[in-house]
């Protein structure tokens, strides 16, 4: 298949909508099911480069929820545990841990459920029936995978009657070295950013304390995440999997202030009172996540500030420097003990300061992760 013709483009008065490649080559994408659009096809592909990065680094399966070309939510194929399957909905009937790559999803979606409502879908692996089982119960709008087992493809064809968009990409595919894309009758063109994320071993000489594996292992999964965020952004990470993800913001500390909030309401969704809360058994998953938000969001300050000062280890993530400490403050709020940032501030020193203080151990890695 050399185009797919669209239904429309970002609105539906932009007709004529297509993608096609400029060589006239195959396109290294397949539909399966569904009829992609537009916005659809920017998810899955900025969401396919974050997945096969995460897998490539740290050679894990992984998933990533993708809304309005930003991730609400990524992760690595680590084991669930009891708290999260309840509090991502998991039926007891599903033996999800037998699969790291639903595992993944799950965690990637339970990042952000609100915004992850409609999501689009990124999988690093072969789609399996377990991890097709999970997403079956999930309001989404399609997924993308290098492959899907026959039980998988059978299910996900199901969802939305019959309308899910499935899409399959050769896992193989490398793109030209240099990128164009126009605005406004004007070409650009740059070379695409193939330089590595900081791996795990390279994050052995902080610029304030130290940093473990596991942290070494979430500011990692934060990098590269960020890599395929709209920026401005920053990026929260516990234990393999997002917390929050705040996207698009033109101040530095407004990022940092949305990803912190965000990875605070993902923890609260933990506190006991919450766990203990009892909901209609016909009530929706979707409106059982509105009811959860406003549960948290109306919880006294006192019992919220209670039960997050005991949280601590977060690692948190940004694709550019730091211009004031301010944002460390807002940080540490949030249990953030790890930090990678790529440095460069008139300010860096009181940046550095600011995290000895709080006893945040900090590496500045020198790379800009700017996305646009």
């Amino acid at each position: 298949m050399h185009e797919y013709t669209l239904k429309y483009g970002c609105n539906p008065d932009q007709k004529d909508a297509k993608i096609f490649m400029r060589n006239g080559g195959e396109i290294p994408i397949e539909i399966l099911n569904g009829r992609p659009g537009y916005i659809n096809f920017l998810d899955a592909l900025n969401s396919w480069q974050l997945v096969r990065e995460l897998r490539r680094t740290l050679h894990l399966p992984s998933a990533a929820s993708f809304k309005h070309v930003s991730p609400a939510g990524a992760a690595l194929g680590l084991p669930l545990t009891d708290t999260e399957r309840r509090i991502f909905f998991i039926d007891n009937s599903l033996d999800i841990n037998a699969s790291p790559l639903a595992c993944a999803y799950a965690r990637a979606r339970g990042t952000d459920r609100l915004s992850s409502f409609g999501d689009w879908i990124a999988l690093s692996d072969t789609c399996d029936e377990i991890t097709a089982k999970y997403i079956q119960h999930e309001v989404s709008d399609g997924i993308i995978a290098p492959d899907y087992t026959p039980e998988a493809l059978a299910i996900l064809r199901s969802k939305r009657k019959g309308s899910y968009a499935v899409v399959k990409i050769d896992a193989d595919y490398e793109p030209d070295i240099t990128e164009t894309r126009d605005v406004f009758g004007i070409t650009f063109a740059q070379s695409r950013s193939t330089e590595p994320v900081i791996e795990p071993e390279k994050f052995n000489a902080p610029i304030t304390g130290t940093i473990p594996e596991n942290a070494r292992r979430d500011l990692t999964l934060a990098l590269i995440t960020l890599k395929y965020t709209q920026s401005n952004s920053v990026c929260c990470v516990k234990d393999g999997q997002t917390l929050g993800v705040g996207a698009g913001q033109q101040s530095r500390v407004h990022c940092v202030r949305l990803a912190c909030d965000k990875a605070d309401i993902r923890v609260l969704r933990e506190h006991p009172e919450i766990l203990a809360h009892d909901f209609p058994a016909s009530m929706g998953r979707p409106e059982r996540d509105n009811a959860i938000d406003e549960l948290v969001r109306t919880m006294p300050q006192e019992k919220r500030n209670e039960y997050l000062s005991g949280i601590t280890g977060a690692s948190l993530g940004s694709d550019a420097f730091f211009p004031f400490p301010d944002n460390i403050d807002r940080a540490a709020k949030s249990g953030v003990k790890f930090i990678a940032q790529p440095g460069g501030s008139i300010r860096d020193d009181l940046v550095i300061k600011s995290c000895s203080d709080y006893g945040i151990a900090m590496v500045m890695t020198g790379h800009r992760l700017f996305h646009h």
